[in-house]
């Protein structure tokens, strides 16, 4: 039942699946893509946070290496 709502409509079986956590229908719940979701947004969390802590880093590097450079070349 679960599992065929989890391949044909994400948006509904996650709705689903909230409404049971909430009602504590912890035995309908659908254990195994729970927990796959769960790690996918670990993931995707972790990866983020890499993803950004790049951006700033150049960002500061840059800062760092221009900050001496002409006026008319600080908006680039």
């Amino acid at each position: 039942m679960s599992n065929n709502l989890y391949d044909r409509d994400l948006q509904c079986w996650i709705e689903q699946t909230i409404q049971q956590l909430r009602n504590r229908e912890f035995e309908s719940l659908d254990i195994e893509h729970l927990i796959e979701e769960l790690v996918d947004l670990g993931k995707a969390e972790k990866n983020a946070l890499k993803s950004n802590l790049t951006i700033l880093l150049a960002h500061l590097l840059k800062l760092m290496v221009q900050h001496d450079v002409p006026d008319m070349m600080k908006g680039s």
